[in-house]
């Protein structure tokens, strides 16, 4: 549980960014409604060629994509007997790895060179640049398993947050990418966290969940993750109540997400 994982940690938002169009793409990747997302994310492209937070966000419903088809946020996330784990594909697929590609390095140029006009000021390409270093850190780390230059792209991202959130403090999504940092490697044995700390990463996992519920409490587009992150910290706790609470509410919210309801069976199975 929580091998690597700091996926939407990644999927930093604040008010001020994107509208209407934009929030419907996300609840629909993340109501693995993925055909639905990209046709979203396509259109804001159309109409918003310069902005590099659409094809940023049409990478993110690439790997969400991955994500459900591989299982991963079952294997990551949460501890299974038989009855409730399913088959895993056992290769990525090369043709959502070129598209994820694709839409990330268009966001990653358009970032750069908004951020070059507008001297680190623009919002909108900060937060996209943000979320770039999270989603190359989840496909490293949870498609490819490369869990060095996870860690780097999960540090990187981080310190690009921190900027993020001083610029503007009402963005509460960014703290997601500071607190799943903190939190999944303030896990690791103790060993591991010291060689981490030296290497300029967070390992404080009590302040890694703190900044989680900041999230879950304000954010825009990650706080249902950031949700889903708290359930899974309260089933490591042994906190069953508060973890079926907020599952059954994701249930709700997000019905065609399976994991879910998955969850709150095997909860209702295993008590």
């Amino acid at each position: 549980m929580f091998k690597s994982f700091t996926l939407v940690g990644i999927l930093l938002a604040c008010a001020a960014f994107g509208d209407d169009g934009i929030d419907m793409g996300f609840r629909q990747m993340y109501n693995l409604d993925f055909p639905g997302a990209h046709r979203t994310f396509g259109d804001w492209k159309v109409k918003h060629p310069a902005d590099p937070l659409g094809y940023v966000s049409d990478a993110a419903a690439h790997l969400f994509g991955e994500f459900d088809r591989m299982n991963v946020l079952q294997s990551e996330f949460f501890v299974h007997d038989e009855a409730f784990t399913k088959p895993k594909a056992l290769l990525p697929d090369p043709r959502a790895k070129a598209a994820f590609l694709r839409e990330l390095e268009t966001g990653e140029r358009l970032a750069k060179e908004a951020l070059a006009k507008s001297s680190d000021r623009d919002l909108n390409a900060m937060f996209a640049w943000v979320l770039t270093f999270g989603l190359r850190a989840d496909y490293d780390g949870l498609i490819e398993k490369k869990y060095l230059s996870s860690v780097g792209y999960m540090k990187t991202g981080r310190i690009a947050a921190e900027k993020l959130l001083a610029a503007d403090p009402k963005c509460g999504d960014a703290y997601v990418a500071m607190g799943v940092e903190a939190y999944i490697l303030g896990s690791k044995p103790m060993p591991v966290r010291w060689i981490l700390r030296l290497a300029g990463s967070n390992t404080d996992r009590d302040d890694g969940i703190r900044k989680v519920r900041l999230a879950a409490d304000s954010g825009r587009y990650l706080r249902p993750f950031a949700r889903l992150l708290l359930a899974v910290a309260a089933l490591r706790n042994k906190d069953v109540g508060t973890a079926k609470g907020i599952l059954e509410d994701l249930s709700t919210q997000f019905p065609r997400n399976q994991l879910y309801a998955e969850e709150l069976a095997r909860l209702k199975k295993t008590k």
